[in-house]
């Protein structure tokens, strides 16, 4: 079964004109296309992209993407590099989600603070306006 770029687009969460970019670029090979010149998606197709997606929504580079691209062309002989890639990824990854999680500790300090100085006003306000 085939998608559109449409329905691929859809599925990605992601533009039409970013499934294109990819392509444009050369991170993605361009797809079969039908009868009337429309483009039609393999899942494989599908599946590539939505790695591509979501690397970039990691964080990952594009040239550093079209480094793994190109060793993911030359085949299982280079899964020892693609796995470097992604090993390198990963802990840069984990260390900016480990430095957000510090970051939304604090966010999460402040509020807690606010809301209790919001209840002491609010008590005080409140005691304020009670008949002695």
């Amino acid at each position: 079964m085939t998608q559109s770029i449409g329905e691929v687009a859809e599925a990605l969460d992601v533009s039409v004109d970013t499934v294109r970019y990819y392509e444009k670029v050369g991170l993605a090979d361009g797809p079969l296309r039908d009868s009337g010149g429309r483009r039609r998606y393999s899942t494989e197709e599908v599946d590539w992209l939505q790695f591509l997606v979501r690397m970039r929504s990691t964080g990952m580079p594009i040239r550093l993407l079209h480094t793994y691209a190109a060793a993911r062309r030359l085949g299982p002989s280079s899964a020892g590099q693609r796995r470097q890639i992604l090993e390198q990824h990963r802990a840069e990854v984990a260390a900016r989600i480990a430095e957000l999680t510090t970051s939304l500790a604090h966010i999460d300090y402040k509020i807690d603070n606010y809301a209790r100085l919001e209840a002491d006003l609010a008590g005080a306000h409140h005691q304020e306006e009670v008949p002695a």
